[in-house]
């Protein structure tokens, strides 16, 4: 099992959080941003930069995902593919992506995508609060209780 962070967009705060998960359990962690990214010396976390364009980073994290893995980003076709491929998909405002779960998401993301396309303001997603960290490190913590050591 592994980690890996669609980490282009993630808070900071989830990805110190990831940091700690993955130390006190083991876990290899893998973060996949179009940037150069600095993660703590560990032989757990390491970072991939891949080249810059639209969806790069995803395309390389779907490759890369085995069943079980978990995957952490905001990104819903992401979540979407990682969901088909076995793995788990879980937001940085700790909701765990069902295949249930994620077909609902997919289809009001691209409802909203044609609002927005035909020029309705449909204003953006809530600022990031303490109540969403709190949320993810639960989610998280539940989620890794499950996989035994």
């Amino acid at each position: 099992m592994q980690i890996w962070v669609d980490a282009d967009a993630c808070p900071g705060v989830i990805k110190e959080i990831i940091y700690r998960a993955a130390e006190r359990r083991q876990i290899r962690t893998t973060l996949v941003a179009n940037q150069m990214l600095r993660t703590p010396p560990s032989r757990f976390i390491r970072a991939i930069q891949v080249a810059s364009g639209f969806d790069v980073a995803d395309a390389h994290i779907v490759d890369q995902v085995e069943a079980g893995d978990l995957v952490v980003t905001a990104d819903i076709p992401l979540a979407s593919l990682v969901i088909e491929r076995g793995a788990h998909a879980l937001n940085p405002r700790g909701e765990l992506y069902t295949p249930g779960t994620i077909r609902e998401r997919l289809s009001m993301r691209n409802f909203m995508e044609s609002l927005r396309s035909a020029g309705v303001d449909t204003g953006g997603p809530a600022a990031f609060s303490q109540a969403d960290r709190q949320a993810f490190a639960n989610q998280l913590d539940r989620f890794l209780a499950r996989i035994p050591d």
